[in-house]
């Protein structure tokens, strides 16, 4: 069978990989996307979306359990898991469908099935049909990752978990062991912990969610214990005994091994690349640490070939992926578009309180060398969250003291991971606290407390 031509290849339809192809397809490119799962990748059929959804339902059980704080009166409040799961499902459902839509509408070729890189400039797929050829000069591979397995904790779909199960639980959890705490483990100990199951998390480093800056991880850690979480830091599962409808763990904290015993264990411990079976390293594409080695506009060592998203290393975020998408169909096409900066994008979890960052944190601005100007301000000081009844939380914000540019900027609390943006803006146009103070604030809102801590990182701060 002859070998079907392509200006751009894409391996992977995943948040990366999809949006890629449009853009490419945009630029007047003939593109072809080759997915071995489900179109949309993890992010819309066992990620980002699906979660969402999840914690969205959980946000409004919390609420009905809180309406006599509003005036209002809701009795025998309770929920049906399985009707949780299905409306989380369908939400992914249309997200998917959507996806095969948007690449029927802007030509972009699909192939389902598995893709090999044979050779310099060619894709074999295999498809339920048979293999199938493709070449192109361009090829972008866009596979993402998959849940990290430690020896020993190992998901086995019934006792533990992972995000999948996680996702569509055979049960609800009585007792829940989450071991990891990054933005999956934090997100399902907040939304399980919510529905009533008590919650333990345990976390290796010396603190939750540690990619964040150490104010705000204090901040949701007292937040999450007054919501009945218990949370280990320091802490280390050694092993995971599996018993008749129970776990007992081997936790290992201060140098001891205690035991406790769990029905659930969600194992949320970091992400592997999906580098195998591909013929990445037959073309001299550098792997290391199971993620594709590239430089700043994502190209690999082997002419031609590409590297997007989660396989191309951290931060491991969806609309990292697009942008990295966006910026290599641009270069293929002759642009000259400019290189994403990893510190430029915002990271945002949804547990309740929500925690969003963006930029350096106070440790690492310090250890790149800054004289810095912190600004904080409490939720408690602005009339919308007291309002809504969400006076929980903080804005910090981090500036150069020489130059006044934002350095970083964290927040924990309601609808954080929405008021980020704005200072994500604000690092890309390279404001400087100036502009800040002078940009007008709507009346009442939540983003008020942003103007507020960039007023009190210069000793202006009015509501404090």
């Amino acid at each position: 069978m002859a070998a079907k031509s392509f200006d751009m290849i894409v391996i992977g339809a995943g948040p990366g990989g999809y949006v890629a192809a449009i853009r490419g397809a945009q630029l007047g490119l003939n593109v072809a996307i080759v997915e071995r799962e489900h179109m949309g990748g993890i992010c819309l059929n066992w990620g980002c979306i699906p979660t969402k959804a999840l914690l969205r339902s959980s946000e409004v059980f919390h609420l009905m359990n809180h309406a006599k704080d509003y005036g209002l009166s809701a009795d025998n409040i309770s929920y049906d898991l399985d009707a949780v799961v299905k409306r989380s499902r369908g939400v992914a459902k249309q997200l998917s469908g959507g996806i095969g839509h948007l690449m029927k509408k802007n030509k972009v070729t699909t192939f389902m099935g598995e893709a090999t890189l044979p050779a310099k400039g060619q894709v074999t797929v295999k498809t339920d049909k048979g293999t199938e050829t493709l070449t192109s000069k361009h090829i972008i591979v866009a596979t993402g990752a998959r849940a990290r397995e430690l020896p020993g904790l190992e998901a086995d779909g019934d006792l533990v978990w992972t995000y999948k199960t996680a996702l569509q639980p055979p049960r609800m959890p009585k007792k829940l062991l989450v071991i990891g705490s990054g933005a999956i483990g934090i997100e399902f100990a907040s939304f399980y912990n919510t529905l009533g199951a008590e919650t333990t998390v345990v976390e290796v480093m010396d603190r939750i969610l540690p990619v964040e800056d150490a104010e705000i991880s204090a901040f949701a850690k007292k937040s999450f214990a007054k919501q009945g979480m218990k949370i280990m830091e320091k802490a280390m599962v050694k092993k995971l005994d599996r018993g008749k409808g129970k776990v007992t763990a081997h936790i290992e904290v201060g140098g001891k091994v205690e035991k406790q015993e769990f029905d659930t264990v969600i194992s949320a411990v970091g992400i592997v690349g999906n580098v195998e079976g591909l013929g990445l390293e037959g073309l001299g594409v550098k792997i290391d640490r199971t993620h594709v080695v590239t430089d700043e506009h994502c190209r690999t060592g082997a002419e031609g070939v590409y590297a997007i998203g989660d396989i191309a290393g951290a931060p491991w975020l969806a609309h990292k992926a697009s942008h990295e998408g966006v910026m290599v169909a641009e270069l293929i096409a002759g642009q000259k578009p400019h290189p994403v900066k990893p510190e430029s994008i915002a990271g945002c979890t949804y547990c309740h309180p929500q925690v969003a960052s963006v930029g350096f944190t106070e440790a690492k601005a310090k250890e790149a060398g800054y004289e810095i100007r912190v600004g904080r301000f409490p939720f408690i000081g602005n009339g919308k969250a007291i309002a809504l009844g969400e006076p929980e939380g903080m804005v910090k914000t981090i500036f150069d003291a020489k130059t006044g540019e934002l350095l970083g900027a964290h927040m924990v609390g309601a609808e954080v991971t929405e008021m980020i943006q704005g200072y994500v803006v604000g690092r890309t146009l390279e404001t400087t606290e100036a502009e800040l103070m002078e940009t007008v604030f709507p009346h009442p809102t939540l983003s008020e407390m942003m103007h507020e801590s960039v007023l009190d990182a210069f000793d202006r701060a009015i509501h404090i």
